[in-house]
């Protein structure tokens, strides 16, 4: 004789934790507990992750820096171009400070950073100097004008790969936006002296084009660059620091390009200096640790 089937239990209304009970007609969902009274509960879904406003933001806005200073060199305006790519200069090294502090650092706005340096440090510099002056040496000119731009490229990549690994002290080889600051920074203190159309000044012209070799090469090497990222703003400093300082703001002052291109080159040359000056004394030159985790990179951290 069969047995009879136990009294089948009605389907219990699902609910959603904190929600109202469901009519007759609104869709079961899938249950993920039972409670006390034998009714399915629905998890919360959990929220899209979203985007942070505020480090983003200056990210934006340096990539709008590079953006205009790009416009303004293919309509003849270099001044213009020129301070465009200094302001982006201020805005990248503002965005990441302000996502520490606020807490608010995130993959996308690491990748975010890294597209607008390609924009702005490598792409607009390649462009200004070859509208300003390479176009003269037809291909040598835009030989010269995508080395730079590749450096850049090949630079912010190698940066990205060894982030890790690099001593925090020292750049490996010219950062982007120093490179930017010299080859940008030429053109604006020769544009302030008057010299615009600058394609019949053979001198001036083979000037540009070794500075953008230079550049888009020094951000490819091994040569450390101090990075400055030891230095604290919380410590004491002598009553002379502070004047000397008050100085410095005078001098900015009385000339931008100048003194701006003046500190740039200067930095751009002195990581020679600090390779000459350590193989010298017998330490080691390479700022960087061979990574063991990812061996098919070796060679990117050498």
């Amino acid at each position: 004789m069969d047995q009879e089937e136990p009294p089948r239990r009605p389907v219990a209304q699902l609910r959603r934790a904190g929600d109202r009970p469901r009519t007759a007609l609104e869709p079961l969902e899938e249950v993920d507990a039972l409670d006390d009274d034998g009714e399915g509960i629905v998890a919360p879904r959990r929220r899209r992750k979203g985007i942070y406003i505020l480090p983003n933001l200056f990210t934006l806005a340096a990539l709008f820096g590079g953006f205009y200073a790009v416009v303004m060199a293919m309509n003849g305006r270099f001044e213009q171009a020129a301070i465009g790519v200094f302001c982006a200069m201020v805005l990248d090294s503002l965005d990441g400070r302000v996502a520490r502090m606020t807490n608010t650092q995130s993959a996308f706005g690491e990748q975010m950073d890294s597209l607008s340096d390609m924009v702005s440090f490598g792409a607009a510099p390649a462009l200004i100097v070859y509208e300003w002056a390479l176009k003269g040496l037809g291909k040598l000119g835009w030989i010269a004008a995508f080395i730079y731009c590749s450096g850049a490229a090949l630079r912010l990549a190698r940066f990205n790969t060894n982030i890790a690994v690099v001593d925090k002290r020292f750049f490996q080889g010219l950062p982007s936006p120093a490179a930017a600051a010299v080859v940008v920074g030429f053109i604006w203190v020769m544009d302030t002296y008057g010299f615009r159309d600058v394609a019949h000044i053979e001198w001036l012209t083979w000037f540009a084009f070794v500075l953008t070799l230079y550049s888009g090469l020094t951000m490819v090497t091994n040569v450390p660059f101090y990075s400055f990222k030891d230095v604290s703003f919380k410590r004491t400093v002598p009553f002379v620091v502070i004047v000397a300082i008050a100085l410095g703001f005078a001098v900015l002052a009385y000339h931008p390009p100048l003194v701006f291109f003046s500190l740039f080159l200067m930095y751009g040359v002195s990581g020679y200096g600090v390779y000459a000056w350590r193989r010298a004394k017998g330490k080691p030159v390479s700022m960087i640790a061979t990574s063991t985790d990812e061996p098919d990179e070796e060679g990117l951290h050498r």
